[in-house]
């Protein structure tokens, strides 16, 4: 979609077209037919615009309530952040009465930080900018937003108002993606994350959005917090906070809750006394946020746990606590791994089904579950890991839901 026909798309004929594509209830599978038939009655560029747009909002209902109101572009939708974490994240800029969004694509992030402040969107895509702004409206936030088209890589274009006695807080959010390859240095960002250095000068409140997976050495000459979040589970983002936005060194923050911990450094050393020989009752698995920011340890010295093993990150205990920030199971039974022990083992309690988890195992779960050729009613799960440098196997039942 080009924006000429974005805004076609905007139009009354258009609103029409769309309308009848959602009452179409579109898929990808049947995309032609439906083409074919809405193109009879309306340009054909407005008819694939009109399909796309209903089929792109029921992708984007798991991210935005609000999807069934909005517009999006496929990159754009796949890169937002979904609207519980942006909501968590923007809730940082509360005290703050002017916010800017950099890089603000089609207003995913503007649409909570124009809920608390006055906010500039500003990007270089026009069409983005123009679904942007039609999201603000639809939703309401029109006049709590206005949109700026601009390279990022020259000189902000509201340094004037920022000097004139309204200081801003920024939110950047770089591209990651180059011809659509993802790019896993900050280094090759768009624009480069060293360009912040430049901007901290005179906009020292900043928040900019980084790859979860990022190496952490890279972010060394950066004086920021940083933020590792997930939800449900699953690690989205990182975050980087400079200024008087920044409140820590390391966060680890799980959604929904929010519950978070910090820590002045990324702990790598163990907690596991040299006489544990054998699991204690009960393992945490902890989140993939507390994994990434490096709290494990300060994970264990608040369940009074221990690691299995110096390099693995699983915890265990005596006694379990509810925590947001871990799995707890209870460990049932353990030995040391061997096929054909643990193929008995298994088929002696009727167990025919397996999830397999592991960390520190060269084994494939799905390898593993072929080899087994288990039959039977009972499912458990099992893990693959180490016990002080040995592996071992652990059998396992959930001992609560987590708290989320």
């Amino acid at each position: 979609m080009d924006l000429s026909t974005f805004k076609a798309l905007l139009s009354s004929s258009g609103q029409e077209a769309l309308q009848i594509a959602v009452d179409l209830h579109p898929r990808e599978v049947d995309f032609l037919s439906h083409f074919t038939a809405l193109s009879q009655r309306y340009p054909a560029e407005l008819a694939r615009a009109a399909l796309e747009t209903t089929i792109l909002r029921a992708a984007a209902a798991k991210k935005f309530p609000q999807a069934q109101h909005m517009y999006f572009t496929r990159e754009a939708l796949e890169q937002a952040s979904s609207f519980e974490v942006s909501a968590y994240r923007s809730a940082r800029y509360r005290p703050y009465r002017h916010l800017v969004d950099l890089g603000c694509s089609i207003g995913g992030d503007t649409l909570n930080l124009a809920a608390l402040a006055s906010t500039i969107g500003i990007d270089r895509d026009p069409l983005r900018l123009a679904m942007a702004q039609a999201n603000l409206k639809a939703l309401g936030l029109a006049e709590k937003a206005v949109f700026l088209q601009a390279d990022l890589n020259h000189n902000l274009p509201f340094h004037q108002a920022h000097n004139a006695g309204f200081p801003m807080a920024l939110f950047f959010d770089p591209a990651r993606r180059t011809d659509h390859r993802r790019a896993f240095s900050v280094r090759n960002y768009h624009p480069p994350l060293s360009i912040v250095r430049e901007w901290l000068t005179h906009f020292p409140a900043l928040g900019v959005k980084i790859s979860p997976g990022v190496k952490l050495e890279e972010l060394s000459p950066y004086p920021a917090e940083i933020e590792f979040i997930s939800w449900r589970g699953e690690l989205k983002e990182a975050v980087l906070w400079f200024g008087s936005l920044k409140t820590a060194n390391f966060r680890a923050t799980v959604l929904p809750g929010p519950y978070s911990m910090v820590g002045d450094h990324p702990c790598g050393g163990p907690i596991s006394p040299p006489e544990l020989s054998k699991p204690r009752a009960y393992l945490y698995e902890p989140d993939p946020a507390i994994l990434r920011a490096g709290l494990v340890v300060n994970l264990g010295e608040q369940l009074n746990a221990v690691q299995l093993d110096p390099d693995i990150a699983y915890l265990t205990s005596n006694q379990v606590q509810d925590t947001p920030f871990a799995r707890a199971w209870s460990i049932e039974d353990w030995f040391p791994f061997n096929l054909k022990i643990l193929r008995a083992y298994l088929r002696e309690r009727g167990v025919g089904r397996v999830i397999v988890k592991k960390r520190g195992s060269p084994i494939q779960p799905e390898e593993l579950i072929h080899a087994l050729r288990l039959t039977g009613d009972v499912e458990k799960v099992i893990f693959l890991t180490h016990l002080q440098g040995k592996p071992i196997i652990l059998i396992t039942s959930e001992y609560r839901t987590p708290i989320r």
